[in-house]
């Protein structure tokens, strides 16, 4: 195994995230909720580069009376990327796409003295 040091903890903020290579590989390192979380830079629909999209709350639609959708509303507890590519979307904590068919590939990290790394 080998071990890539990405930065200290305090340059990943709650919210953001950090793309690094990390030998013939990039992985996307995310803060949500004070945790961390790694996942390889390759989205399982087409391999885009997921940890490079756009990072918001899932977006819920509620059905008025009608079925019809009115409004969007979105869900603060859970953060969704989406690839850039194509739009699919996974959840940033579990790696597990809207649909729940498709996930993430999870990347190892290890926080020592205050500092990331990437373990492959």
């Amino acid at each position: 195994m080998a071990e890539y040091l990405v930065c200290s903890e305090e340059e990943i903020a709650d919210g953001g995230r950090k793309v690094v290579a990390c030998g013939d590989k990039e992985i996307g390192i995310f803060r949500v909720k004070g945790v961390l979380h790694a996942w390889h830079n390759l989205c399982p629909h087409r391999q885009g580069p997921i940890c490079q999209g756009r990072i918001y709350p899932e977006v819920i639609e509620p059905l008025d009376d009608n079925c019809e959708v009115r409004t969007l509303q979105y869900n603060e507890e859970n953060m969704h990327v989406a690839c850039p590519w194509h739009g699919w979307e996974f959840n940033i904590e579990t790696g597990r796409n809207a649909a729940g068919r498709y996930r993430l590939h999870r990347a190892e990290l290890a926080v020592r003295e205050g500092q990331i790394y990437v373990v492959l």
